[in-house]
């Protein structure tokens, strides 16, 4: 069943239609923001609607936004005006399904959404806290007003309209081979050293998925490495304001297999970060959030060259580090960089749908 998202306004005059929250950056270019929205205009008098998408970072709660101290910066907003009519977009299947639901009254617009900006982050908040996630997101907004772009224009919040989006990052379409990472290291008392080598077998895995590390140990001392653990470390990085960059692990396990002196131990082992493990850890990066929509761990943030970072709000990386524990010689750590991307499910293409068959609706009125 396709959904029809929508918004109205305290007013009843705007009526916010998308039929999707889910835009699919692809590298090259961002699927196209087409919405509808339905108008009441018995009471608009001289005033104009406006419809605008913004991506903005958000630094806190808006209940935060005290003494002129405003806790949000734009990145990049885009207005048109759609009534009284300014500029008609072309028509797409989009537009005309939605019209088609929305019926009279029914105005389109459209967005194209520049392949420069960041996709959608945000911080998971800590058990206590309220208000919405520090992030990045977009914002579609429908709106009554006298002019387009005046700063000082008060718009009434009964007269708003809004849906909170998610530009998501793509897979790309080859995935490449996987990284291999190889220490060897001598310890005291010993004439002969711990080899230590971890591969993955490709360089991109989705979330959720299982990932099959392949593990050597070459062990030539006369000491016993009692044990070793996997740990996936996400780093996030917001360059927007700050050099703020801090790491926390979203995955640790131990193994207690050990390798005697002079032995040798050859192994596959998998292992799944995921976030229905690490819900309480304040700050952990995330894929932009809906509301009443559950997310997972942030995707990898995929650098186009000539891109200037700062623009891009918050980057995302993520490595695996392997870790020998030796008996009375300290420890042997190798690092494997991990690339976590969202999996994108195929939908029902929007021109197979009709509106003469209305069990293919549903108008889901969500609020952002």
């Amino acid at each position: 069943m396709a959904k029809v998202f929508k918004k109205t306004s305290k007013s009843g005059g705007l009526t916010l239609c998308l039929g999707k929250r889910d835009y699919v950056d692809h590298m090259s270019k961002v699927d196209q923001v087409d919405g509808v929205v339905k108008l009441d205009t018995s009471e608009f008098g001289s005033r104009k609607v406006f419809v605008q998408l913004a991506c903005a970072f958000r630094y806190g709660s808006d209940d935060l936004d005290v003494m002129g101290l405003c806790f949000r910066k734009d990145i990049w907003i885009h207005q048109v005006q759609i009534y009284p009519e300014s500029h008609k977009p072309t028509l797409t299947d989009m537009h005309n399904t939605l019209m088609k639901k929305c019926g009279d009254n029914s105005y389109p617009f459209s967005f194209e959404i520049p392949n420069n900006l960041p996709c959608s982050i945000s911080l998971q908040p800590g058990p206590e806290d309220k208000g919405k996630s520090c992030g990045v997101d977009f914002e579609v907004k429908a709106y009554l007003a006298n002019d387009k772009c005046n700063p000082d224009e008060t718009i009434d919040k009964k007269d708003t309209a809004r849906l909170i989006i998610r530009k998501i990052q793509y897979a790309p379409a080859q995935v490449g081979a996987g990284p291999k990472a190889d220490i060897c290291k001598g310890f005291m008392m010993s004439d002969k050293p711990v080899h230590l080598e971890a591969s993955l077998e490709k360089d991109l895995y989705f979330h959720g998925e299982n990932i099959p590390i392949k593990i050597k140990i070459n062990n030539e001392t006369n000491k016993t490495v009692k044990k070793f653990s996997i740990t996936v470390e996400q780093t996030t990085d917001i360059v927007l304001y700050s050099a703020d960059k801090y790491s926390k692990p979203v995955f640790n396990q131990e193994f207690g297999e050990t390798v005697d002196p002079n032995s040798t131990y050859e192994s596959t082992l998998s292992i799944t970060p995921v976030l229905a493990e690490n819900k309480e850890k304040r700050g952990l990066a995330l894929d932009g959030r809906l509301k009443d929509e559950d997310t997972n761990l942030a995707s990898t943030t995929m650098l186009r060259p000539g891109v200037e970072k700062d623009v891009l709000g918050i980057l995302v990386s993520y490595k695996i580090k392997i870790n020998l524990m030796v008996a009375g010689g300290g420890d042997v750590t190798v690092e494997l960089p991990l690339q976590l991307i969202l999996k994108i499910i195929s939908l029902i293409p929007v021109h197979l749908i009709t509106s003469s068959d209305p069990s293919l609706f549903s108008l889901s009125q969500k609020p952002t």
